[in-house]
């Protein structure tokens, strides 16, 4: 079996993501703000004595209350010191947000600063904020983490919203009092530094490309059902073909790498032949969709090959769905197929139940008879029974539910059991249809068990033995049978005590891994499912393709392992000059990158280098002289001096190590060639103290064009008046053109080129070896303003700056609308301005710009404000990287008076009109709901002039707050929750003394495992009740109120319900006695509510049912 294990859905994304910065991650991560490791290389040793954890963990609760919680002044507040396992922790929280709208929160090694080199410890831990008012909405996130010198502290950058945590009515703030839980298990830490999966298993694991652990797990169990990898290796492909636009190919090889490879095999040319680009493999899927949408490819491109249907006969099998009437003689029956099954978790104690409950039958009556065409409306029964099973069965384990209080998928961890054997023809063959072929025996033996807790991996059993092995990214381990299957059954785990200090008694610690995923392999099938795959099994062009690719791998690994062993040198010529000046480059002399490099034996003596030398660029050794570079101390880096006859005396390696202190293996040199006529070269000039050796760039302002013109010696007590004829010359200008001379010094942090007094010695200018002079033409008056760059210094601070900015409109952030070429150091009225002016907008400041995420590949969810940054530079900064995308709003009015304003969005429903009018309310912060109201007032049809307005606060279809006219609106928040505005009906301007406001809201019920879920739906509502009514007249003036048809009015059933719990009405009892208590938690948690009948059937099929709801959907594009 293949299981696949997967981690608790709110805890949103998984903690492997190591992008502490990204706006992407929302998973555990390492805190970039806490008390901050020594930067250490990876440990030579990790086995030191802090590693030595027992196997069993030793467990601790701890619980952290904390008073005054919102009035802390602080951005982060450490625990006390807890001891779990002998070691010291506590809890890191931000109470405002690690640089997010969310409270941070983190399990920190509390003694980090003192622990010895290298250590580590592992430990399991799950982190709560507990609610006060109702424990079932506690916040708790879970995962597990080697804390080591790196990463000393390990949590959740986005726990939970503020906007919840600071609402006193949702339970996690009592009397200003937050309490926080920390549950840690300490487990025994193993040494992955040395570990080889390959030499231990057998097995090779696959690379984690940010958050595609899911993807792994899902690609080991293919890989690992020999007749589909066999498949995948005879689908059809070219060697003309690439893996990264060919599925097929990439599939292929991947599978080849996973059988040849000796390491773990790199994801990237698959998911960029899925059409994925870098944010696609940082985002969570989920996995069953992922291997449903693979599959749908694959047996696309098989269509019209040798292998056509191979997915159909591995997983395909097909069920009968059936409604059979009890009174009259009727029957329908739809046959559909399946490539998997979802199997109920909750309410079932194994996979056998999960069937049971499968192929339960429903009776449909009273109101929810079956329309039986000729019969009519009849009572019947409703289920599913199998036709057939596939040899390769995948089931689908229903970890998740949707939680409508908190809008999110919850993991169910419950204990869960499936069988290493499994027959689905257990008591007679129950789950088989009347026509299913009862002669093929449907027994099957568990192959893996895909596992999700905190990330997802799999446990397999390839050959089906009794071995079983666990892959976890790159690793693979081996694993008992114990492992494998009871620890992933879920439930939870009672762990002793060990520390007499905190919480004595035993505590019960839920096993967040679990199955989510497992595969089955029907034991009549067995031999034809696992069988051999060899190399005649692969073609013969992917056969040579991939291992010319691992002869490459093999060249640059034998490369880097012997790189100790030969020096890389560069060498510099003026050919390399007159190329890249004005064009890759423009300040100091070569890129060293783009020159000529030799990799030569360190041993080598340098003059036989010069032999070599001499054959590839044809210059003689004796003409050859070879100039040192240096980095100067602002950081150009310059040719510094020729090298003397004793260093070249020496050999290759001793003179690296003399030139370069960096340890690194280059040595960069300048070859210094003299030309004669005719290009002929002859030996270069003695070099005396007095001489100087000049660089020369030429400067056109009319083209911009700056370029290389040459280089020669100069005396260091000459002038530069001296060579002005001499610069002409190299210039092609007239020798007695005036010309301006600049010394380029340098250019980081900011550009620094100074005019060159043409009067003063070289020697007084402390002009040296190596130095770069520009100059041009002196330019008249009226050049200065013809031209936009007119002088060196202008033209060099201009090319420092240049930044092509990418434009795009907001609401099209994929689509570049036009570029502008900008400097990074204009300011914030410079852009604007060019942005306005291309746009052919008069007033700039109706430009709004929105800097870009690099990680996602989004716009930020913030725009920058009214001159809130200095320079172009701070709008492109994210983190580390700088982006050359921004985004642009054209709007309505001047954005300082925008900022200055308040927009809430209001949906406006009419007293007697359906349709809601969504209105964009825009005032000064500084206004009241008052003023909310009386500008709705302007823009909507009343039903009568003198109509009086409220505003509501609604969320999940219930009514929280109705807000007091004199409430400011610079708090009021329009994201979470949904604002109503609506007209007072005259009835509840005077109640009467025994009357009541009541709430009133719509509801679905669904019974499951015994437990009665209520779902509220549609728009809520206000009504006033009088004293002694009956539920018969409120009936009336509701469905008066609702205009509801009878027919559909008398389905609706009457309910009062109190915390979620219905109590049904007649129609004779008296409404407001149920509306008497004014003590209850909410007035929202008690309402009349109108029940109406789920017609939805009973089982989704649909593929996404198990969706989490923050997950984009899986595409595969290619």
């Amino acid at each position: 079996m293949t299981m696949i294990t997967p981690q608790p859905m709110d805890q949103q994304e998984e903690e492997e993501m190591l992008v502490p910065h990204s706006d992407l991650v929302e998973g555990p991560q390492p805190l970039v703000e806490g008390p901050q490791p020594m930067e250490v290389g990876p440990a030579e040793n990790p086995g030191t004595v802090e590693n030595q954890a027992s196997d069993e963990p030793q467990a601790s609760r701890f619980t952290w209350m904390i008073e005054n919680f919102s009035r802390l002044n602080v951005k982060k507040l450490y625990s006390e010191v807890f001891i779990v396992g002998g070691y010291k922790w506590r809890v890191l929280i931000f109470p405002k947000g690690n640089n997010v709208d969310y409270l941070s929160m983190y399990l920190d090694v509390a003694d980090a600063a003192t622990l010895p080199y290298a250590w580590s410890r592992y430990a399991q831990f799950s982190l709560a904020v507990v609610n006060q008012m109702h424990s079932k909405y506690t916040v708790k996130k879970d995962t597990h983490h080697q804390f080591n010198q790196r990463e000393s502290d390990w949590g959740f950058t986005s726990f939970m919203p503020l906007s919840e945590l600071y609402d006193p009515s949702k339970g996690y703030l009592v009397n200003d009092t937050c309490v926080i839980e920390a549950d840690v298990a300490v487990r025994k830490a193993i040494d992955y530094w040395t570990y080889d999966s390959k030499k231990e298993t057998g097995y090779v694991g696959l690379k984690n490309q940010g958050a595609t652990c899911y993807m792994n797990s899902l690609l080991q169990t293919l890989y690992h059902i020999p007749y589909f990898r066999k498949a995948v290796y005879h689908m059809p492909t070219t060697e003309n073909d690439m893996p990264s636009g060919s599925i097929p190919l990439a599939l292929q090889s991947l599978f080849y790498k996973l059988q040849y490879n000796d390491t773990s095999v790199a994801t990237k040319e698959l998911t960029k032949s899925f059409g994925w680009d870098t944010y696609d493999s940082f985002l969570q899927h989920d996995v069953q969709e992922l291997n449903r949408v693979l599959s749908e490819k694959l047996e696309d491109k098989m269509k019209g090959t040798v292998v056509e249907g191979t997915i159909q006969k591995l997983f395909e099998g097909h069920h009968m769905n059936y409604i059979e009437c009890i009174n009259v003689d009727f029957k329908s029956t739809r046959k559909e197929s399946f490539y998997d099954l979802q199997l109920d978790v909750k309410g079932c104690k194994d996979v056998y139940d999960s069937f049971d409950k499968y192929v339960e039958v429903e009776r449909l009556e009273g109101d929810n008879k079956y329309h039986a065409e000729e019969h009519g409306l009849q009572d019947a029964r409703k289920g599913v029974l199998f036709i057939d099973f596939p040899p390769v069965l995948q089931l689908q384990l229903k970890r998740f539910e949707y939680d409508f209080m908190r809008d999110t998928m919850v993991k169910i961890n419950d204990r869960y059991e499936f069988p290493l054997e499994l027959d689905l023809d257990r008591d007679n063959g129950k789950y088989l249809s009347p026509e299913a072929d009862r002669s093929v025996r449907n027994l099957y033996m568990l192959h893996s068990g895909g596992v999700h807790g905190g990330h997802y991996y799999a446990f397999i059993r390839p050959t089906l033995s009794d071995q079983w092995y666990k892959f976890d990214d790159e690793r693979v381990t081996k694993e008992d049978m114990k492992r494998a299957l009871e620890e992933q059954y879920g439930g939870e785990e009672e762990l002793p005590q060990t520390n007499p200090g905190y919480n004595n008694t035993p505590f019960k610690f839920t096993k967040y891994s679990n199955a989510y995923m497992l595969v089955y392999i029907r034991v009549g099938d067995k031999d034809k499912i696992i069988c051999d795959v060899d190399e005649k099994d692969i073609a013969e062009h992917l056969r040579m393709r991939l291992k010319k690719e691992q002869e490459v791998k093999e060249d640059k690994r034998r490369y880097k392992a012997q790189a100790h062993l030969y020096t890389i040198i560069k060498v510099a010529r003026d050919e390399d000059l007159k190329e890249q000046i004005g064009k890759d480059i423009y300040f100091d002399l070569v890129d060293h990158d783009k020159v000529r490099s030799f990799r030569i034996q360190k041993q080598t003596p340098f003059n036989l280098f010069k032999e070599e030398v001499a054959r590839e660029f044809g210059i003689p050794v004796q003409f050859q002289r070879f100039w040192i570079w240096a980095k100067r101390q602002n950081h150009t880096y310059r040719p510094n001096r020729p090298l003397t006859p004793q260093e070249e005396a020496q050999t290759v390696g001793a003179l690296r190590e003399v030139s370069n202190k960096a340890h690194n293996a280059e040595l960069k040199l300048f070859l210094e060639v003299k030309h004669g006529q005719e290009l002929h070269p002859f030996p270069p000039p003695d070099k005396t103290k007095e001489d100087i050796l000049l660089f020369f760039k030429l400067y056109d302002p009319e083209k911009e064009e700056l370029r290389y013109v040459g280089r020669f010696f100069v005396k260091s007590s000459g002038k530069p008046m001296e060579i002005l004829t001499k610069l002409n010359e190299l210039a092609g200008f007239a020798p007695d053109e005036e010309i301006e001379l600049f010394e380029e010094i340098k250019f980081e942090p900011t550009v620094m080129c100074e005019r060159l007094d043409r009067r003063a010695s070289f020697r007084f200018s402390q002009i040296e070896d190596g130095d770069i002079i520009c100059f041009q033409k002196k330019l008249l008056p009226e050049g200065e303003e013809k031209f936009r760059y007119p002088g060196v210094p202008s033209f060099l601070e201009y090319v420092k700056n240049r930044q092509t900015v990418h434009f795009r409109a907001l609401e099209r952030p994929k689509e570049d609308e036009f570029c502008l070429e900008l400097a990074k150091n204009h300011t914030y009225d410079d852009v604007v301005e060019r942005v306005a002016q291309h746009l052919g907008l008069d007033d700039p400041s109706k430009i709004r710009l929105t800097p870009h995420n690099c990680y996602s590949q989004q716009p930020k969810p913030n725009p920058i404000k009214y001159r809130s940054v200095d320079r172009l530079l701070d709008m492109l900064v994210h983190y580390n990287q700088i982006s050359d995308i921004l985004y642009y709003e054209v709007l309505d009015i001047p954005l300082p008076e925008l900022q200055c304003l308040k927009t809430l969005k209001v949906a406006f429903h009419h007293a007697t009109k359906d349709e809601a009018v969504v209105l964009n309310i825009r005032l000064p912060r500084q206004s009241t709901v008052g003023d909310v109201l009386n500008e709705i007032k302007t823009k909507v049809e009343l039903s009568h002039p003198n109509a009086e307005l409220r505003l509501l606060e609604v969320f999940y279809h219930k009514i929280y707050k109705i807000f007091p006219l004199n409430e400011k609106i610079e708090n009021i928040n329009d994201q979470y929750w949904t604002l109503r505005a609506e007209e007072i009906p005259e009835e509840e301007k005077n109640p009467g003394p025994n009357s009541r406001l009541i709430h009133v809201y719509h509801f679905k019920k669904e019974n499951a495992q015994n437990q009665v879920q209520v779902q509220n739906f549609g728009e809520p509502f206000f009504l006033v009740i009088h004293d002694a009514e009956i539920l018969a007249d409120v009936k009336m003036r509701i469905q008066k109120k609702l205009q509801v048809p009878d027919e559909e009015f008398s389905k609706w059933k009457f309910a009062f319900l109190s915390l979620g719990r219905p109590e049904y009405l007649e129609d004779s009892d008296i409404v407001s006695s149920r509306f008497q208590r004014r003590d209850v938690y909410g007035a929202w948690e008690q309402y009349l509510g109108l029940e109406h009948s789920d017609t939805t059937p009973k089982r989704a099929y649909a593929a996404s049912q198990n969706r989490h709801t923050f997950e984009k959907a899986v595409k595969i594009y290619n």
